[in-house]
C-alpha cells in the first residue's frame, strides 16, 4: 500500500510557544542528531535555550532572511524542523534549506513531505529562483530526500561545516524554480 505522507505531516512557521516542545524533542534526540549537527552547548536543549533560538530565528524572519518552520505529524505534534535560510534577493534570488526529523518519526516520508512543502514556500510564495542544500558526504538518506524532491547534485564542498566536532565534506545540491525556465 502506498501512503501519501503529505497528508500525514505538514509544516508551519515556528512560534515562541514551540520552545518547550522543541527543547524536549532536541533532548530526546540529542544522541540521534549529534553525528549530523554542530556541537551544542547544554543550554541549547533547555526551554530557555530554545526560546533564544526561536527569538533569533523569528527576528531574522521579520527581516526576510529566514523562514523557520516546524514539521508536524498527523496529530500536529512537532517531529522536526525545516528552515529556509540565508535568503538573498536581487539577481541571486536564492536560499538554503536545512531539516531534521526525530528518530521516532524518521524513515516515514516526513522529511520528503516537509521539503516538498517548503519548496512551495520558496518558489510559489517567495518567488525565489534557487534552493541550495548540503549534506554530509555519507548521509545517503538525506540525499535521497533531496533527490526525490527534484534537487540535483552540483558538487562537493571540502571541509564545509564543522559537524560533530570536525570540519566535514558536504555534497551540494540545488533545485531551481521550474517557473523560471
Amino acid at each position: 500500500m502506498i501512503r501519501d505522507h503529505r497528508q500525514m505531516s505538514s509544516i508551519r512557521l515556528v512560534t515562541m510557544d514551540d520552545a518547550a516542545e522543541l527543547a524536549a524533542l532536541f533532548a530526546t534526540n540529542r544522541g540521534f542528531l549529534a553525528p549530523w549537527e554542530p556541537d551544542r552547548a547544554d543550554d541549547f536543549f533547555s526551554t530557555d535555550g530554545q526560546r533564544a533560538v526561536l527569538e533569533e530565528a523569528l527576528e531574522r524572519h521579520g527581516q526576510g532572511l529566514t523562514y523557520p518552520h516546524v514539521i508536524l505529524d498527523a496529530s500536529a505534534r512537532i517531529i522536526g524542523r525545516i528552515n529556509l535560510g540565508n535568503v538573498v534577493l536581487g539577481p541571486f534570488q536564492s536560499c538554503g534549506v536545512g531539516y531534521w526529523v526525530s528518530q521516532h518519526a524518521n524513515g516515514r516520508g516526513h522529511a520528503s513531505a516537509a521539503l516538498h512543502a517548503i519548496k512551495n514556500v520558496a518558489f510559489a510564495d517567495l518567488g525565489l529562483h534557487r534552493i541550495e542544500a548540503g549534506t554530509l558526504a555519507h548521509n545517503v538518506r538525506s540525499q535521497r530526500v533531496l533527490e526525490k524532491n527534484g534537487f540535483v547534485r552540483f558538487g562537493v564542498a571540502p571541509a564545509y561545516l564543522k559537524i560533530a566536532g570536525s570540519w566535514q565534506d558536504h555534497t551540494m545540491f540545488q533545485a531551481l524554480n521550474p517557473q523560471h525556465h
